[in-house]
């Protein structure tokens, strides 16, 4: 089945092109390596081929097609090295947001636990991903500081991909929402050295597992 369906047309189309395909070759729907063509693409979204293509320019520029021989752009490869780097970005910017929402005592709304916990139980791949980006997003706002969600947003469509690659394959960590839950329990506490620690061995965990992963698979 086709992971593509037409789209309504409205003023922000290359935005939702460029959405729908990001969302595709994030979940992994649209593998690594794929070729990806203006002209299919736009009979499958029901559009011109105008803002496929505009589309495709930004998702090139952004890291997630490549130039292909030929017709099209490829899916860019996941490359297990840069994406360590990104892991190590990131945990950068959940340990600071993580600091400054303790240092407020601010609440995670309970409700993000209860749903990243139903969705580890399931099947579903973007379910999961869209659990855990709600609650580092979170933290985020929780922190006051526009300018970490800001920073922080390309890195999370990179590793949206990786999660997608890696959750397809093995589901998500037993521990992960254990995990989320002692760390927003250590935020409303106001524990910050707690909080800021429990961030960081979130994300180095969950950076190893999923660079190991890749690096199986590459090596496959």
């Amino acid at each position: 089945m086709s992971p593509l369906s037409p789209l309504k047309t409205a003023p922000d189309l290359v935005d939702q092109v460029y959405r729908t395909l990001l969302d595709a070759i994030s979940t992994g729907t649209m593998a690594p390596g794929s070729r990806l063509t203006q002209e299919d693409i736009a009979i499958k979204l029901g559009v011109s081929r105008q803002p496929v293509l505009q589309a495709l320019r930004e998702l090139k520029k952004d890291g997630f097609v490549t130039d292909a021989k030929g017709r099209g752009v490829l899916v860019t490869a996941l490359d297990p090295e840069w994406m360590r780097k990104m892991y190590q970005v990131r945990g950068a910017l959940d340990a600071l947001a993580a600091k400054l929402a303790a240092q407020r005592r601010a609440v995670i709304p309970e409700k993000l636990i209860a749903q990243g916990r139903k969705a580890a139980l399931g099947k579903d791949v973007q379910a999961m991903i869209d659990a855990d980006m709600a609650f580092h997003h979170a933290i985020y706002e929780a922190s006051q500081n526009p300018l970490i969600a800001q920073t922080a947003g390309h890195h999370w469509q990179h590793v949206r991909r990786v999660m997608g690659a890696v959750l397809q394959e093995s589901g998500q960590r037993d521990t992960v929402w254990d995990e989320h839950a002692a760390i927003a329990k250590a935020i409303a506490a106001g524990d910050v050295a707690k909080a800021e620690a429990l961030v960081a061995g979130h994300g180095e965990r969950a950076g190893t597992l999923m660079v190991e992963k890749l690096t199986l698979a590459s090596a496959a």
